[in-house]
């Protein structure tokens, strides 16, 4: 009798054991019997389903949580924000990227398929990751706590970027609307070749370069001709009124795999993203100046902001497997290209002796292209060898071309406006900022020792690796501003929307005309960032209860800022050289087979955000101006961990956190007097150092617990608390204390640190009668007040109050093709405020304790996919 073994893939959402059954398979009289003694059932897990995750969660020895294709297709997520959104002590704040564990976005790193990945914003730390689709992404992982494969630039999080790995073939066609209920249909104003196909697809920027004129010069005065200043602008000051149209998005994706030789697999995926988004503010953007004595409003203007967003992606992935190796080629595009029209009505540096109201607008595109080209590659060498290397070359830019800035008097007909010719009336800004090349490279080898025996592992592991990245940044910063030529011909009433055809008649009579008004000595700088570093990780595992992770890494960083002084025709090169050695230890003990105990502490660094650091002053028309600090130095972070985590079932999961942290140097933003005397400006500060401890709670139950027929039904929460207190450097305290005040200060917190945060998901989840899915989720989302700038001259702080986020998603599987999600988002349409705090040295006399406020509608989405 013959003995046959068959091997069954059967795909399990949580085994990966194998079980062996015997059973006895009879065959037709045509054919001879064959008896099969032994159907070994091998389990084929799906690495990024909920469950697995969760596992994977519960066996790490590091503090790693991570959101997979599974859970991103439930909720209904579109980006890796919103992804990331999702997990314990993270919330997104208006324009200023993500928060962990309460300490705003520069504390945080990104990296994509574990190699670092640069800003493509000198305004953020990482890229703005609602940029990033999901239909590329196959797993989101989340690190809180250091290891020292990771970049030294750790003290929030580290985001990995895990791209699609191609299990199976498939295409997939999605279109998506979305209907705000403060913008859609509603009056809108955009420029008018944002508002065009060359718009749509972001190349409306090269009607906004600098003039031949002066491009690719030396700035030098440079005075225009009255038919240069008509003729050599392509872009005018006119704006179009319309109708907002519903947001829109529209994706395709499509991921082929083929069988190369015996054991071979060779996948390749494209997808390509496009979408649009409008967007109207309304509200208060105010400024508040101290006189010593007592503090008023230097600005009290309303702020009405029309935003119409394009975002466009491409990636193009080659995958290759064999066996125990693996290769993979990535190309990432992402273009953002936001064209906004900001109109300020109202007084500023105090200029309330104006009969009328002023009127000034700014007219500014931000426009980003970030192209990332990365190769790595993994090769197991039987069971205990391990090699990994890697490498990317990102090409990014920033630029602001041709921001305009015009101001005047509202006259008493409507839509109509004064103009004066000159003293900063007309302006148009240039800003650049290059990363033509951006390396980014990583090598590492493990080895397991010892024997393994019955037991699960290996009980050591050794692991030595290298990774670093160098990149430069050329950035560039140009004024054109109109020249008054003839005063007695210095003023013009014009229609608001509509003065160029005025501005032309002016400049052919001779009344004025266009001068660059550009510093020849300071308009450009170069920043030049090496980071080279070496680790070495020791895992020790003495039992299947104990996990002991200790490691050491060797961090050599330079910065070279490179600019010139004003007044001075030379370069100066401003150079740090450091070495940073990075210790770090994690421990794990199992104490059951549903619950964990770890502790980790280590040692990280925090590099400051580009613009925090550029020698530049950023101009704003509300003449809230930002003032690089370039002898800002990184800060120096000393973190500790204790958690507690236990798993009821495979799906359930409750934690507490403690944490606690020292900063030394934090980096903080700050108000500081205006060098041009009017108001103030923001600057960015070093503390002398900055203390942290709280706790996170974590749950996430099935409500069957509580009620039986409650078992369609979970909740997720998480919640974090957290006391800070600063202890300010020898600057702040100059900036901070009234004039002639010498007593002491009060204890604050760390600026941009919240108090407290806390995330909700409800999930109603079931399949039909066709065992097709179906899913809804209500997310909350909500921070306590923070500092948003620390507050100068006696003056009190501004504070970011509270803005509660809930959004509801519905997810459903039509058919084995289609699926539609519907979406009601920001359901609260809660008030962003920002507003200045009443505890200050120096007391208020102001019509209003509001800085900056509005809301942003209520958003209602539908998309549909189809897939094949």
């Amino acid at each position: 009798m013959n003995c046959i073994k068959v091997n069954v893939a059967v795909l399990f959402l949580i085994s990966s054991s194998s079980v062996v059954y015997s059973q006895e398979l009879r065959k037709d009289s045509v054919q001879k019997e064959r008896n099969i003694s032994e159907v070994i059932i091998r389990a084929v897990e799906n690495k990024k389903s909920e469950t697995a995750l969760l596992l994977d969660q519960k066996k790490a020895i590091i503090q790693k949580q991570s959101i997979g294709s599974e859970e991103i297709t439930r909720k209904g997520i579109s980006n890796v924000e919103q992804g990331l959104l999702k997990v314990t002590g993270i919330s997104a704040v208006e324009g200023r990227g993500l928060f962990v564990r309460g300490l705003e976005e520069r504390y945080n790193t990104l990296l994509i398929n574990s190699l670092g990945s640069p800003s493509n914003n000198p305004f953020q730390k990482i890229i703005a990751l609602k940029q990033f689709p999901t239909d590329v992404v196959g797993k989101l992982n989340i690190y809180k706590t250091f290891n020292t494969n990771l970049y030294a630039d750790f003290a929030g999080a580290t985001f990995d970027i895990e791209t699609l790995t191609i299990d199976r073939a498939f295409s997939k066609v999605e279109f998506g609307m979305g209907f705000n209920t403060q913008s859609t249909f509603k009056n809108f104003k955009v420029n008018p070749n944002a508002y065009s196909m060359n718009g749509y697809l972001g190349l409306n920027s090269r009607y906004r370069e600098l003039p031949d004129e002066v491009k690719n010069y030396v700035p030098s005065n440079y005075d225009f001709t009255p038919d240069q200043s008509i003729n050599s602008f392509k872009d005018g000051w006119n704006v179009d009124q319309i109708k907002a149209l519903p947001n829109t998005n529209i994706g395709f994706t499509t991921a082929q795999k083929f069988k190369v030789g015996e054991t071979g697999h060779l996948g390749m995926l494209l997808s390509l993203n496009q979408g649009t988004k409008y967007e109207t503010k309304d509200g208060n953007k105010n400024q508040f100046i101290s006189f010593q004595t007592v503090g008023k409003m230097n600005n009290d203007l309303n702020r009405k902001e029309y935003s119409y967003e394009l975002e466009s992606s491409a990636m193009v992935g080659i995958g290759f497997k064999n066996k125990d190796l693996n290769v993979g080629l990535n190309a990432i595009f992402l273009q953002n290209a936001t064209n906004t029209i900001s109109d300020f009505v109202g007084y500023r540096n105090q200029q309330v002796q104006d009969a009328n109201k002023r009127f000034f607008r700014v007219d500014q595109l931000d426009i980003s292209k970030f192209l990332d080209v990365q190769l790595w590659a993994s090769q197991k060498i039987g069971e205990r060898h391990l090699f990994k290397v890697g490498g990317s070359w990102v090409k990014n830019n920033f630029q602001q071309p041709d921001r305009k800035i015009s101001e005047g008097l509202l006259t008493e007909n409507p839509n109509e406006l004064e103009v004066t010719f000159g003293g900063n009336n007309l302006i148009r800004q240039y800003l650049d900022v290059d990363g033509n090349n951006y390396f980014s490279g990583l090598a590492e080898y493990s080895v397991l020792l010892g024997e393994k025996g019955v037991r699960e592992s290996y009980p050591w592991q050794i692991t030595l690796g290298y990774n670093g990245f160098a990149d430069h940044r050329s950035n560039s910063y140009r004024f054109i501003a109109a020249s008054l030529d003839n005063v007695l011909d210095r003023s013009a009433v014009v229609n608001i929307d509509r003065p160029q055809s005025v501005y032309d008649d002016y400049l052919r009579k001779g009344s004025f005309h266009f001068k660059e008004d550009t510093n020849e000595s300071d308009y450009r700088s170069n920043l030049y960032q090496f980071v080279n570093a070496g680790y070495l990780n020791l895992n020790f595992k003495p039992n299947d209860t104990w996990d002991i992770l200790v490691g050491g890494r060797v961090e050599n960083n330079i910065n070279i800022t490179r600019y010139k002084k004003q007044g001075n025709a030379r370069f100066v090169n401003l150079e740090r050289n450091q070495y940073f050695i990075l210790p770090s230890l994690a421990v794990k003990k199992v104490l059951t087979e549903k619950s964990n105990i770890r502790f980790a502490a280590s040692k990280t660094i925090t590099r400051p955000i580009l613009i925090e650091y550029m020698p530049i002053i950023y101009i704003n028309p509300d003449n809230e101006n930002i003032l690089g600090n370039k002898d800002l130095k990184n800060s120096e972070n000393y973190n500790i961990d204790l958690k507690y985590e236990i798993f009821p079932t495979n799906r359930e999961l409750f934690a507490v956190n403690l944490f606690g942290k020292k900063i030394d140097n934090a980096i903080e933003r700050s108000y500081t007097a205006s060098g041009n005397s009017n108001g103030t400006a923001i600057t960015f500060f070093n503390a002398k150092n900055a203390l942290l401890a709280g706790i996170e709670l974590e749950g996430i139950v099935s409500l069957s617990r509580i009620l039986e027929n409650l078992d369609r039904w979970s909740l997720g929460t998480n919640a974090t608390f957290m006391y800070s207190k600063v202890e300010r450097s020898a600057d702040q305290l100059i900036q901070e204390r009234p004039l002639n005040f010498t007593g002491k200060l009060k204890d604050r917190k760390l600026q941009g640190a919240a108090p407290w945060m806390v995330n909700a998901d409800l999930k109603y989840g079931f399949k039909n009668r066709q065992n097709l899915p179906q899913t809804a989720s209500l997310i909350y989302n909500v921070s306590g007040s923070k500092i948003f700038s620390v507050g100068t001259s006696g003056l009190d702080h501004i504070y970011e109050r509270p803005f509660h986020q809930l959004d509801l998603v519905y997810n459903t599987q039509l058919t084995k093709n289609w699926n539609v999600k519907l979406g009601v988002l920001n359901l609260l349409d809660n008030n962003y405020l920002l507003e200045i705090g009443d505890e200050g040295f120096t007391p208020l006399d102001v019509r209003t304790d509001i800085h900056t406020n509005y809301t942003r509608g209520v958003t209602f989405n539908f998309t549909a996919g189809y897939t094949f």
